[in-house]
């Protein structure tokens, strides 16, 4: 789950401060998602699937589309 949110954002050529700025979080609670020391909460996972375009089983690696 962890390495498909920083594939998701290198492929929408986004830093983790763009991204932390479009989920209202900061730059280091996002590194933490992305580094699985903190979970993702169900919001903050809601928000990703719709911002990519993608199903919250696609970025918890339930799917592979």
């Amino acid at each position: 789950m962890y390495s498909r949110i920083r594939d998701l954002r290198e492929d929408h050529d986004l830093t983790q401060k763009e991204l932390a700025k479009v989920l209202n979080c900061s730059q280091q609670v996002y590194s933490n998602y992305e580094l699985g020391q903190r979970d993702i909460p169900t919001d903050i996972l809601i928000h990703l699937a719709l911002f990519y375009n993608v199903s919250t089983d696609y970025i918890l690696g339930l799917k592979d589309k």
